[in-house]
């Protein structure tokens, strides 16, 4: 990697640790801000993909729910540059969960793609998958 790649790459990571620690909080208005306004959801648990305006509604109805996020934990990072503008983040997650009444930790793999605009890498594009039992 050339310098330049390395610092887009630390920029990357620095920006997805930034999301998942906001996500870990269970602070919305901070894990919201990581995502760029057009960005769109591909979750396991959901039967279609969402918009960012879908995922806040969904959001808000679970919390309204009982839902809460209780911490994540992020490992085995992988980043791949796609030029100077996008960035693929590859990561495995177990998050804590409160879920009807109960906690839950939930392992998953998750690939958010990152756009470099203004100054600021922007998540654009958010997919989760089920990790199948090893």
């Amino acid at each position: 990697m050339t310098p330049a790649s390395l610092g887009r790459a630390a920029e990357v990571q620095a920006a997805a640790e930034a999301l998942v620690a906001a996500f870990a909080s269970n602070d919305a208005a901070r894990y919201f801000a990581c995502f760029s306004e057009d960005a769109t959801f591909v979750f396991h648990t959901q039967p279609q993909p969402l918009s960012l305006e879908n995922y806040r509604a969904l959001w808000r109805q679970w919390q309204a729910e009982g839902f809460a996020v209780l911490g994540c934990r992020s490992s085995g990072a992988l980043i791949s540059l796609q030029g100077d503008e996008v960035a693929i983040f590859i990561h495995d997650v177990v998050t804590r969960l409160y879920l009807d009444g109960q906690e839950h930790d939930v392992q998953e793999r998750e690939t958010i793609v990152f756009r470099h605009r203004a100054g600021r890498w922007l998540a654009c594009h958010e997919h989760l998958s089920a990790l199948s039992p090893s």
